[in-house]
């Protein structure tokens, strides 16, 4: 079974609608687009592309592959990110797309949920989801996602769509690794460790 790895940029409070630019995602009148990009470095952008190079295949919601399609095949030839974007399979979840144009791209049409479920199931490596946040809700809730890595940016956003929303699955993350950003940017590797658990704080517990 192929491992699912998520990468999200999220606000403090939790928001990883529109991170890099006005125009990326406006439902519900989201008026905040951009909100990360002045907080990102060189560092963290070889972060990201240590990241990317593991990958063997992109999975990406509609909104994600749009703006990406139209965006990553202008990188230059010696962008590590860009070149690796451009040449790897690359799967778009969509049920109003009816035809894809970037390099290596295939259209899947139909249950997100089993589809995905699918293509796990098939041989090869990694399988990364960026951003996509409607695609990644419905994978959080169907628990296809092996790991999580998650940017967290010092600002509070206030609305918008949360990297957990409503339905996802009560869970135990484990934190495998931290790094932190002179921009305030800190990220961590979460993988799954198991079902809720629950307990009691106070003196009467002998726990404080």
């Amino acid at each position: 079974m192929r491992k699912l790895t998520a990468m999200s940029f999220v606000s403090l409070d939790g928001v990883m609608q529109a991170p890099g630019g006005p125009d990326e995602d406006r439902d519900d009148g989201f008026a905040h687009g951009g909100w990360a990009v002045p907080h990102f470095d060189q560092t963290m952008i070889d972060v990201i592309g240590e990241i990317t190079a593991r990958a063997g295949a992109l999975l990406l919601g509609r909104r994600t592959y749009e703006i990406f399609a139209a965006t990553w095949p202008l990188a230059r030839p010696d962008d590590l990110i860009g070149a690796k974007l451009n040449a790897m399979p690359k799967y778009v979840a969509s049920r109003t797309l009816d035809t894809v144009s970037w390099t290596n791209t295939t259209l899947l049409r139909g249950n997100a949920a089993d589809l995905v479920r699918e293509l796990k199931s098939t041989d090869g490596t990694e399988i990364q989801v960026h951003g996509s946040a409607d695609l990644l809700q419905t994978l959080l809730r169907h628990d296809l996602v092996d790991q999580l890595e998650v940017f967290v940016f010092p600002v509070v956003v206030g609305t918008g769509k949360r990297l957990f929303g409503p339905g996802a699955i009560p869970s135990r993350l484990r934190l495998v690794k931290t790094t932190s950003f002179a921009g305030g940017v800190v990220a961590n590797t979460y993988v799954r460790n198991g079902e809720l658990e629950y307990g009691a704080m106070g003196p009467e517990h002998g726990n404080w």
